[in-house]
């Protein structure tokens, strides 16, 4: 009897954008391996998400929810839009070619060792031709990176700076192989290997400074909804959202993301866009009511007619800004590049010319012409070059990420030190994006206790930040009944035969003042409604990092989609002149824009989907570890606590490590200038040459050590 097929698992993967330690990892995983057909939940913290393999039928909303109720923020990504591991792969691949090129550079050392000794004749070519069957095997596998570059670049017609590393290790080997079969009495096996592993060590300095980082185009498409509930004539079906078209009917439940952009047919909720635009408060929510794709349903369900879905949604056109906005940004030219443009064709012509020098002063010696062209080639191999600023970007990184900060780029701290405007956003990065109840003592117990009762019965933010903040008051909530939560208005039920309400000022009728805050009104029985206030809690270092920015004459701006009434007090509390709010997605990355075409070398710090095409599109940028991942992808540089004092730090020790990259181009050049003379003159041999071109590495990675 055939056995069936057992079901196979589905694999849905959630960014977790509020975890940040081991304790979530454990929360997470155990919360998802308890939901009833959840096989395994594997967290990655690096890239904040986590992967679930589940039964065919559980669905992604029901994990969200469930993570929800544990205080944990989640979101859907679409894995099939998600890049591969490929970086991964290639940093473990440099790995083990530096393992096998460090290992055997010490076993050909040794072998050279018993030959220096005064090994001769026949014992000094059996070393030497057991020397050649470990590093040429050893080269060719090791300095794979190099001649797969080299190779590209001189099809391209261009001469990069792998193509004198590539045919210094060809050059060396190709000497040493000839001087074994000759019996010569020098080879140069060892200086071939060392040079591979020196250089092998600089690409992945340069690689680790890089290996966060991943394209936020492709993590704002894994955001967006993988699918939607259409309804037909025959009822509801849940379709893949590239199935949606334009005047297809969808139901978004509370708690649900808008799959595509659309009008509301029917139904009433409060939708918080704060991801998208950055305003703080929810909004309401009603029929013929446009919304975009992206924004959450909080309270009610609603009917939508789509008006776009797919790539013509908000969403993917705000993909598109950030695409082109990194590709602008990609075409910075790092220190490194511009230095490599005149140091490559530099050194292949002064090989050249040793060569051709010493063929004619030697009357035709080919083999001493090699050698000394070889010598010359290698002493000035750009290892040192290639080192100067990855290893001044990796101590700065160590000592910044200790600081809280974490860099992504390799140019980023370059481009830092460049800055002299700074653009803050306000909800989520100058402030924690939590509202945050003030004034409460002002009112009367009674009331207060009631106001808790009707809050604890909504999912709204500020009903939420309420009992909070009761909580900490050991504030209880009154007998309250019929509770019932009115979508897109508030929250009403019955106290003391009274009917009592809480929620938004139009639904109770009151009077709200011009350039008012945030608030939530409560109305019991037939008196005037009292306003629950609140404010958005300042980021700890927020107001110090403004004042050290500005004391070293950077000129700082804030650009928000919050209210004026929220964004004026900030601004006025933080010395800020220059703020603008209300402002789109578009117009932030407009802004930036503009300021770049003035003239300006511009910082963006923010932390939503509303900042993701300004973060791309700005000289260096920085998004706070809470950040969603789109937004911490189109970063620089991730703050990893909430304390923002770091971003002033980054940006003096930009300063310092610019100056360090410096001195190391300076050290290389003098190292140049002392040694090539001496290969030049026939004074030093390939291996003489590969130790000092050593020396020169190490002296610039001890200079990039004094970061520390």
């Amino acid at each position: 009897m055939a056995r069936a097929a057992a079901p196979r698992d589905s694999s849905l993967m959630l960014s977790l954008p509020t975890a940040h330690c081991a304790v979530c990892i454990t929360d997470v995983e155990r919360a998802l391996q308890a939901h009833p057909g959840v096989r395994s939940a594997r967290v990655n913290l690096t890239l904040k998400r986590v992967s679930v393999a589940a039964d065919p039928g559980v669905e992604a909303a029901a994990l969200v929810a469930r993570l929800a109720d544990i205080g944990y923020e989640a979101h859907e990504l679409d894995t099939g839009l998600l890049s591969s591991t490929e970086a991964d792969r290639r940093g473990r691949d440099i790995l083990m070619r530096i393992g096998v090129s460090g290992f055997a550079m010490m076993n050909i050392m040794l072998l050279s060792v018993a030959v220096w000794s005064g090994a001769g004749d026949a014992t000094r070519d059996l070393f030497h031709w057991i020397s050649g069957a470990i590093a040429l095997p050893t080269v060719v596998f090791a300095g794979q990176p190099f001649f797969s570059s080299a190779w590209a670049s001189l099809k391209a017609r261009r001469l990069g700076m792998d193509v004198p590393i590539s045919l210094a290790i060809i050059l060396a080997s190709s000497i040493s192989v000839f001087e074994t079969a000759h019996s010569g009495a020098h080879v140069y096996f060892d200086a071939a290997v060392m040079l591979t592993f020196f250089l092998l060590v600089g690409r992945y300095l340069d690689y680790r400074t890089r290996a966060v980082a991943r394209s936020a185009a492709e993590e704002l498409a894994a955001l967006e909804v993988p699918r939607a509930t259409r309804l037909t004539g025959a009822g509801e079906e849940v379709v893949s959202v590239g199935d949606l078209r334009a005047g297809d009917v969808i139901r978004v439940r509370p708690g649900g993301r808008i799959p595509a952009d659309g009008v509301v047919l029917s139904g009433t909720s409060e939708i918080d866009r704060s991801l998208l635009t950055g305003e703080s408060l929810p909004v309401w929510a009603g029929v013929d009511v446009a919304l975009s794709a992206g924004e959450v349903n909080l309270t009610g369900p609603l009917t939508l007619r789509v008006t776009a879905a797919g790539r013509d949604s908000s969403l993917h056109r705000m993909a598109d800004l950030v695409a082109a906005a990194e590709s602008a940004r990609n075409r910075y030219t790092s220190l490194a590049e511009r230095a490599a443009r005149i140091y490559s064709p530099g050194v292949h012509l002064l090989s050249f010319a040793s060569f051709a020098g010493w063929l004619w002063v030697s009357g035709g010696d080919v083999r001493l012409a090699v050698n000394i062209a070889a010598a010359v080639l290698i002493i000035t191999c750009p290892c040192a070059l290639g080192l100067a600023v990855p290893a001044v970007v990796t101590a700065a990184s160590g000592k910044l990420f200790r600081a809280g900060l974490l860099i992504k780029d390799g140019t980023a701290l370059e481009r830092l030190a460049e800055v002299d405007c700074v653009v803050f956003d306000k909800t989520g990065t100058l402030t924690l994006g939590l509202p945050d109840p003030v004034d409460l003592a002002e009112l009367p117990q009674g009331d207060l206790a009631v106001a808790v009762a009707l809050a604890a019965g909504s999912s709204h933010p500020l009903s939420q930040a309420l009992v909070l903040a009761a909580q900490r008051l050991r504030v209880l909530p009154a007998p309250v009944t019929e509770l019932r939560e009115v979508p897109g208005s508030g929250v009403e039920g019955i106290w003391q035969g009274l009917p009592v309400r809480l929620g938004r000022a139009g639904w109770l009728g009151a009077e709200t003042p011009e350039g008012a805050g945030t608030a939530s009104w409560l109305q019991i029985g037939a008196s005037a409604p009292q306003a629950i206030r609140f404010t958005d809690q300042l980021r700890p270092g927020a107001a110090q990092a403004v004042r050290e920015l500005q004391a070293m004459g950077k000129t700082v701006h804030l650009l928000s989609g919050d209210t004026p009434g929220a964004v004026a007090p900030l601004a006025a509390e933080l010395g800020i002149p220059n703020w603008r709010a209300g402002v789109l997605p578009g117009d932030k990355a407009a802004a930036i824009a503009a300021l770049t075409a003035a003239g300006h070398r511009v910082l963006m710090v923010g932390d939503g989907l509303n900042d993701t095409a300004a973060l791309a599109g700005a000289h260096v940028s920085i998004s706070p570890a809470s950040a969603l991942d789109a937004a911490r992808a189109a970063s620089d540089i991730v703050l990893l606590g909430q304390d923002m004092a770091p971003v002033a730090m980054a940006v003096r020790m930009a300063v310092v490590a610019r100056r360090r990259i410096k001195q190391n181009f300076g050290i290389s050049i003098a190292y140049n200038i002392v040694a090539v003379p001496f290969a030049i003159a026939g004074f030093a041999t390939p291996l003489a040459a590969a130790l000092a071109m050593s020396l020169s590495s190490i002296t610039v990675s001890l200079n990039a050590l004094r970061l520390k």
